[in-house]
């Protein structure tokens, strides 16, 4: 979901569920999600809550689940019911702290970025989302779609959100993770040293 000016608010998943539509989003945006979402509501009769009885799944392969429609390299993700706790009161490792930290390390090892943290109010191609199959050129309106298509047909992207390998942070840092050595941030094109380049960016950055 991005702003009238095509930065990015919001990145969500859909599933179909019956009649009903589920979000698969950060956990800490989610009440801001439905705030948001509700302005578009229109006086119809139509419920947003969350479901705290679900959670994200994620496991590197197997049959469980559906590939990451962004890149399938990023494993397999699926929404069930909340793992139960160990008798510590911690997660177990089936969707639990174990299984969230591999995919992050995972995921910032194929260099894609998510979350407001990381993503937030950063203009939605330049967050990678057209190589990530997160916009459509050929589908309806949204909001945000004027200038994101302008940039697109103008191939006007002058900095892109790139994982970079580094143990210091400066103004470019949207987030640091330090037990990894890596940092998220937001780089001009003629400013990549350090920056993890994988396969499915380079035709981009050509």
């Amino acid at each position: 979901m991005l702003t009238p000016q095509g930065k990015c608010l919001f990145d969500f998943f859909v599933w179909a569920d019956g009649d009903d539509v589920l979000l698969d989003c950060e956990a800490e945006a989610t009440d801001d999600l439905i705030k948001r979402l509700a302005i578009y509501r229109l006086r119809r009769p139509i419920t947003i809550d969350r479901d705290s009885t679900l959670a994200v799944h994620w496991a590197l392969d197997g049959s469980e689940g559906a590939p990451d429609p962004r890149l399938a390299d990023l494993g397999r993700r699926w929404l069930a019911p909340v793992p139960p706790l160990d008798p510590e009161g911690r997660g177990t490792a089936e969707g639990g702290g174990g299984a969230a930290s591999s995919y992050l390390e995972h995921r910032l090892s194929l260099g894609v970025t998510e979350g407001r943290a990381e993503i937030g109010d950063i203009l939605w191609l330049e967050c990678n989302a057209a190589e990530l199959n997160g916009v459509s050129f050929s589908k309806g309106c949204f909001v945000g779609q004027e200038n994101t298509a302008r940039m697109n047909w103008r191939s006007k992207l002058n900095r892109r959100l790139l994982v970079v390998e580094t143990a210091k942070t400066s103004s470019r840092t949207r987030v640091a993770y330090p037990e990894l050595g890596l940092a998220v941030e937001h780089r001009r094109l003629d400013d990549l040293a350090g920056a993890v380049i994988p396969a499915w960016l380079e035709p981009a950055l050509a």
